[in-house]
Parts: C-alpha cells; sequence; structure tokens
C-alpha cells in the first residue's frame, strides 16, 4: 500500500510544521526530536532557527548521541559544547542520550546483518519521536535522510561502529560496505518499530551537499533547493527524496549528487529496509 508523502518547494519554518500537521499526527508525552547538530566547522546544516517553530509545537527535546570519530561531538563533554555553540541549548533542552552508559540494546530477531542495536540509554525518556532530517548527500550511505537518522543517528557511539563494521564494532569504518547499508537498515527498522504509531518524518531537500553535516570540511551545495518532505513513512519519504533528485535534470550539479550516491550503492539502504516491514518505497506524493 502506498504511503503518504507531503511536498512543498516552499522552504521556510512555518512551512515545516504546516506539513506536519497534514500528517494528522498528535505526538504524545515526551517527544524526541532527532535532528544533526551539525559538526564544528560545517557550514551547510540547518539549524535551530530553521527548526524553532517545529520543535517548539511539539514541547520537543532535541536528542543526539556522540560519534564514532574524532571530532567536536565525539565525547559528550564536546558535544554538549557544540550543541552550546551552534544555538540549540539556547532554546531546547538538549539530551545526549548516549552521555551516561550503558547502552540501551534493541533487538532485531529479523536483521539481516545485525540482530542487536545498541542506542543511547536515554531513549527510554521518550513517548514519541519526530525526526528533523537535512536531506543531503553522504561520504559513506551516499546520502542521508530518514534512515540514516533512525539508525546512525540513534545508536550509540559503540552503536555506530558496530553497525559501520556490519555486526564487527572492531572494524568500524573498515567493515564491508553493502554490509554496512543492510546494518543501517537493520538498526532503523528496531527504532521505528518501537515508536511505531508515534513518529513523524520531515525531510528537508536544502544546502544540497554530497557530504554529510557530520563533515567539519564539507563541499558547498552542488544542487538548488528542492522543497521540504513530510510523512509516517520513513522509507517513503527517503525513495521520495532519492526520486526529486532524479527527476531535477535540469539541474547542473545533479550529476556530481548521482555519482556520489550510486557509487556508494545508497539505494541499497532502502532495498534492506524494504524487507523489514518498517515501511514501504511505494508513496503518493501529494503535492502543497
Amino acid at each position: 500500500m502506498a504511503s503518504k508523502v507531503y511536498f512543498t518547494r516552499e522552504i521556510t519554518p512555518e512551512k515545516v510544521l504546516e506539513l506536519y500537521q497534514l500528517l494528522g499526527v498528535d505526538l504524545a508525552g515526551r517527544v524526541a526530536v532527532k535532528l544533526h547538530s551539525g559538526e564544528k566547522g560545517n557550514q551547510n546544516f540547518l539549524g535551530p532557527d530553521f527548526w524553532r517553530p517545529m520543535i517548539d509545537h511539539v514541547h520537543g527535546t532535541v536528542v543526539e548521541c556522540n560519534t564514532a570519530y574524532p571530532g567536536s561531538r565525539d565525547v559528550t563533554s564536546r558535544h554538549l559544547q557544540t550543541m552550546q555553540e551552534h544555538g540549540w541549548s539556547a532554546h531546547f533542552p538538549v539530551d545526549i542520550m548516549d552521555g551516561e552508559g550503558p547502552d540501551l540494546q534493541l533487538l532485531i530477531p529479523d536483521g539481516r546483518v545485525i540482530r542487536k542495536n545498541y542506542v543511547g540509554r536515554n531513549l527510554t525518556s521518550y513517548d514519541s519521536l519526530l525526526v528533523l532530517s537535512h536531506f543531503k548527500g553522504h561520504p559513506m550511505g551516499g546520502f542521508g535522510g530518514a534512515i540514516k537518522q533512525l539508525s546512525i543517528g540513534v545508536a550509540s557511539s559503540y552503536g555506530k561502529k558496530h553497525i559501520h563494521g556490519a555486526g564487527d564494532a572492531k572494524l568500524s569504518f573498515g567493515g564491508d560496505h553493502d554490509g554496512f547499508l543492510e546494518a543501517m537498515a537493520d538498526a532503523a527498522s528496531s527504532v521505528a518499530k518501537r515508536f511505531a504509531g508515534q513518529a513523524a518524518y520531515i525531510n528537508v531537500m536544502k544546502n544540497l551537499s554530497v557530504d554529510c553535516d557530520c563533515c567539519a570540511v564539507a563541499e558547498d551545495p552542488c544542487m538548488r533547493d528542492i522543497g521540504m518532505l513530510a510523512s509516517l513513512d520513513p522509507l517513503a519519504i527517503d525513495q521520495a527524496c532519492l526520486d526529486l533528485v532524479y527527476a531535477a535534470t535540469d539541474d547542473p550539479g545533479q550529476a556530481h549528487m548521482l555519482e556520489r550516491i550510486e557509487s556508494r550503492n545508497g539505494v541499497h539502504t532502502l532495498e534492506a529496509a524494504a524487507a523489514l516491514d518498517f515501511g514501504s518505497r511505494e508513496y503518493e506524493l501529494i503535492e502543497v
């Protein structure tokens, strides 16, 4: 059955909230707002001023987990400092969910590559999940959207190594590449299923660089801004974003973006996710 994906070409903070309201979901209780806080030095991430009306509406807490690579967000003290420097702490409650161990282990009985997902233990503090994604390219995954936020984004620092290593954290970034993509799908399924019926997803196709917001040194955007999407289905929203990139045939930066996505076999993450029964790649795009 095709999932509904709402799409607008207008990119404003107010329109984000309008898209969310079209979903007809009322995120209850304590709402975890998963977004990308931005590596120090990155120029492309979407900051607190852009997301503020949406986060204020759900009275959300901005949640993150520490990275698995050296940088400004690899340990809790530096991560909190970056959150302050980037303005998140000034506007919202902030929670580094794996700031104190031990990790929470989510079981994935039908996982293709991994059967456990190691996530920030504070995930248990939340009743609902709002995933606010800056859709863009990615040096390893090909692209980053809702699925990456659910997997790498919610995983603890150790959990990120576990996913990248396709189940062997010692391999970390040196693991089998397609295995890493499939492990991302496995991990995403465990988080999506935990919040089934109490999750919403918004993707913003702005500042379309081939690099992720996790890159301290990132390429400037290569494509024109496309728009924003909202859905209750994380697979459908990411698939719709990919299709919009492919449809942008008049954009001179399209070839560069597609090279990044295709050279990393990015679509395979969605292929693997589709077999795990937490969403569908089939969607109805509703332009508003």
